[in-house]
């Protein structure tokens, strides 16, 4: 694909897919076990991701599960920014994405702390400044497709025509972004957000098609419940599974796997890159 993100003024080379580990400094994500809360932890757990081959580190501090408690901007940043503060001493060069939909938030981040990436799950829903921001910043933006909030996105899940309506809604924010001056857009598509189960497994299908966006494509279904549910386990019980879908995301075309489990998932890239260069 030879796609390249502009990280403060270095080319990434997404030419091989990277994989961006998951810090969540939350006291609830679904996930017990991508929980980091003290500095140690989140130090300890910064370094697992770049010594298993991680390329970025996604930190957040707002859960995005149905049950969560919605933070308000200062709430966010006054758990988010000693994280950001303490990670960005000791790994100083690492590419760091900060998941927020708050503008305040991802202004600060960047501005204070380096923060290369953002990633907002609402599509500059939540927060209507969010795009304009995005705009004066100059740092790559993650664009996911979700329809309401998280505390109520499930009952959003229906489409007058479901792949249809999601490119619709790319190609309109994207046309948005593109003339607010952001130049670099990450398409996700937003697996486990505002869709069924057969709809998250009809997206992955379909997944291939979304390079009509001619931009980097970013896959997060690490553990979800489209994986435990479908095989009747649990978060804990579903690194198989997703190392299946990773592999079938990365067959799609994906550019970014979002994912708790980073060994698992170069391992993955390195297959999957492997057998590419006996098709070209």
């Amino acid at each position: 694909m030879g796609k390249t993100i502009n990280i403060q003024g270095t080319l990434l080379d997404l030419s091989t897919p990277r994989v961006m580990g998951i810090v969540n400094i939350t006291p609830d994500s679904f996930f017990s076990g991508s929980r980091k809360q003290s500095v140690t932890e989140i130090v300890n757990r910064c370094g697992q991701i770049i010594d298993e081959g991680g390329t970025i580190i996604d930190i957040g501090a707002q859960s995005t599960t149905p049950s969560s408690h919605f933070l308000t901007a200062a709430e966010e940043a006054e758990r988010l920014m000693p994280a950001l503060r303490t990670i960005r001493n000791e790994f100083p060069h690492t590419i760091l994405s900060v998941d927020t939909f708050h503008a305040d938030v991802a202004k600060q981040s960047v501005e204070e702390y380096g923060v290369n990436i953002i990633n907002d799950i609402s599509g500059g829903e939540i927060d209507p400044r969010m795009f304009a921001v995005m705009g004066e910043l100059n740092v790559p933006y993650i664009l996911m497709h979700m329809r309401g909030v998280p505390q109520t996105m499930q009952q959003f899940t229906d489409y007058d025509n479901f792949i249809q309506d999601i490119w619709y809604y790319f190609s309109e924010k994207k046309a948005m972004l593109n003339m607010l001056g952001v130049n670099d857009v990450i398409i996700d598509p937003g697996f486990g957000f505002s869709k069924t189960l057969e709809q998250n497994y009809e997206l992955m299908a379909y997944l291939k098609y979304f390079h009509i966006f001619d931009e980097p494509i970013l896959v997060g279904i690490s553990r979800k419940s489209m994986i435990y549910k479908l095989i009747g386990s649990s978060p804990e019980e579903s690194l198989n599974g997703t190392s299946v879908l990773h592999t079938v995301a990365l067959l799609s075309g994906a550019s970014f796997l979002r994912v708790h489990d980073v060994k698992e998932a170069v391992e993955c890239v390195k297959i999957v890159d492997k057998l590419a260069g006996f098709d070209k």
